[in-house]
């Protein structure tokens, strides 16, 4: 059983994606290049964990206990010693990523499995130059991960069978929703579907159709509500095939379907506007309504998981 885990890479991704598994019982060694983001790891989990007892997820015991089995490493060699399984979540770049795993691949156990978190490059890429790519695979996480249930567990083609069951069994037993997918696809399963909602929400707001605020209420209020309950093809069963069908047809001709980036999204990037973590995106933020906007997120997530994703009610 892995019981001894390393995650490289500890910002908006990693520093969750270690708490899960130090919440689940693992022992957690981490490593991040920012002195600054190391020596800040378990206040920010001290955080997240706090909210969650809050939320009557966990214990005030368990708070001490989950953060007494991370420990951050000096250096990458340190945070690899012992490691079972290896997850990485640095920044999203093909080459840095490459580079790390092969770095990192003779500094572990041939039987240590070396897992990426990136949200669009497939393994065969990034794992192109390891020796031993059958260890080898993708762990694509939610934000935040901590919170979300679910984690896509994307294979290539030369990834061992064993490493995907060991996988998915590390997964399920820390708590979390994983799904294997049956091939590698660019953006793996949830971002193409979530890619594809994007362009036409962005081609809505630059025609003028609503707001960016009347889009968040209708799509929260409509797609969101039916989405958390049920998976959307369950939605088109009771919907009726026939109907959707038709529907399809009416609208797939209306719909945006260029490859180019729309002007709206495009002019708030230039301006600078990159959302919460800039203090402005297609919503101003000040540093307090950031901390109130971020802590509301958080909370209504954790509602959904004592909702959907208790042991005693979890979706399968």
């Amino acid at each position: 059983m892995i019981q001894n885990v390393t995650v490289l890479g500890l910002g908006t991704m990693g520093h969750g994606i270690a708490q899960a598994f130090a919440a689940a019982g693992c022992t957690v060694r981490c490593y991040d290049a920012s002195a600054e983001v190391c020596s800040g790891l378990k206040d920010r989990i001290g955080q997240n964990l706090t909210q969650r007892v809050r939320a009557g997820l966990d214990t005030e015991d368990s708070v001490l206990s989950t953060l007494d089995r991370i420990t951050v490493a000096t250096d990458e060699g340190h945070a690899l010693e012992e490691a079972q399984f290896v997850t990485e979540a640095v920044r999203e770049d093909l080459q840095t990523k490459q580079e790390l795993f092969t770095r990192i691949e003779g500094r572990v156990q041939p039987d240590t499995i070396l897992a990426s978190n990136t949200s669009s490059f497939p393994m065969s890429q990034i794992g192109e130059d390891l020796k031993q790519p059958g260890r080898s695979l993708v762990t694509h996480w939610f934000n935040p991960p901590h919170i979300v249930p679910l984690v896509e567990v994307v294979p290539s083609k030369a990834t061992d069978r064993e490493a995907i069951r060991l996988t998915l069994e590390l997964l399920g037993r820390i708590g979390k929703l994983p799904v294997p997918l049956n091939k590698e696809s660019t953006g793996f399963l949830v971002n193409r579907i979530q890619v594809a909602m994007f362009r036409e929400i962005w081609h809505l707001l630059d025609e003028g159709v609503a707001t960016p605020e009347d889009v968040d209420r209708a799509v929260r209020a409509s797609m969101g509500f039916r989405l958390a309950a049920i998976g959307p093809l369950a939605i088109k069963d009771f919907a009726g095939l026939d109907v959707t069908s038709k529907v399809y047809m009416n609208l797939v001709p209306e719909l945006k379907s260029d490859m180019n980036l729309p002007d709206g999204l495009r002019e708030l990037v230039a301006q600078g506007r990159y959302g919460i973590k800039t203090g402005a995106g297609v919503y101003d933020y000040t540093p307090a309504s950031v901390v109130e906007a971020t802590a509301d997120r958080d909370q209504r997530y954790l509602d959904l998981v004592k909702l959907f994703y208790t042991p005693d009610n979890t979706q399968e």
